[in-house]
């Protein structure tokens, strides 16, 4: 019996020091989320209207051939004779970057043959990215190029070659426009900020002048006008929110 009672009294004890642990930690955490709630954030938004100062075009290199080294030699002579054209006008080795290469076989799959489709030769299409810094020149390069040996030429985009320097101007802004918003507000409000205590950026995006449906073939454009190509501008967005402690 003397034993039964030790035991309860045990079993109470262990059971009340369980309860407190739980009662102090709900405590501490409570006094955690009000000090952290305890804050007010500000958005603000840069923008950063700028002319593009270079052009990025793809150029694509098909040729077939009945064998794939025949078709692979002819795609490379003609890839040399695009990139000789290239360095001619002022683009830098550098600027000249492949960005595609594949080898496929062709096939007949005449429908009056009652044999499996067989290989009647292979295709060689090479894709080139070329990066254009003179924007004058444009129009000339992209004639060019088809003259030269290219099939295709696609894809055709204006763009900021160092984006960071302007990424971080437009954040600058953005910084700007939320602290004088807290000014703002402050007074308003008839409360004191302190200390900045989070930091989030987000957007970042860019809108610029996209050419994608513009193609030339290789058949005919010799004799063709060159395209008459403007260049727009480009915005540049980043949004910011600063959060600020309360005091």
């Amino acid at each position: 019996m003397n034993y039964n009672f030790k035991y309860l009294i045990w079993v109470a004890t262990v059971f009340l020091a369980i309860l407190c642990i739980y009662f102090l930690s709900s405590m501490d955490k409570n006094d955690r989320l009000s000090a952290n709630t305890n804050t007010i954030s500000f958005s603000g938004e840069g923008k950063i209207t700028v002319k593009p100062d270079i052009g990025l075009v793809t150029a694509s290199i098909v040729t077939e051939a009945k064998t794939s080294k025949e078709a692979q030699d002819s795609n490379s002579k003609k890839s040399s004779a695009v990139s000789d054209f290239l360095k001619k006008q002022g683009v830098a080795e550098k600027d000249i970057k492949t960005v595609g290469y594949n080898l496929n076989p062709q096939y007949d799959y005449s429908p009056l043959s009652s044999r499996r489709p067989g290989i009647t030769g292979y295709q060689v299409r090479q894709s080139i990215e070329i990066k254009i810094r003179n924007l004058d020149k444009v129009s000339s390069i992209l004639d060019g190029v088809v003259t030269a040996g290219a099939n295709e030429v696609s894809q055709l985009t204006f763009a900021i070659d160092d984006m960071e320097k302007v990424r971080a101007e437009a954040r600058e802004r953005a910084i700007a426009e939320a602290k004088s918003k807290a000014k703002e507000l402050r007074k308003q409000l008839g409360i004191e900020l302190g200390k900045i205590v989070n930091f989030s950026e987000s957007g970042d995006r860019q809108t610029m002048p996209m050419y994608t449906d513009m193609k030339y073939s290789a058949g005919g454009t010799a004799e063709a006008p060159s395209p008459s190509i403007s260049t727009g501008e480009n915005e540049i967005v980043v949004n910011v929110s600063l959060t600020y402690q309360i005091k």
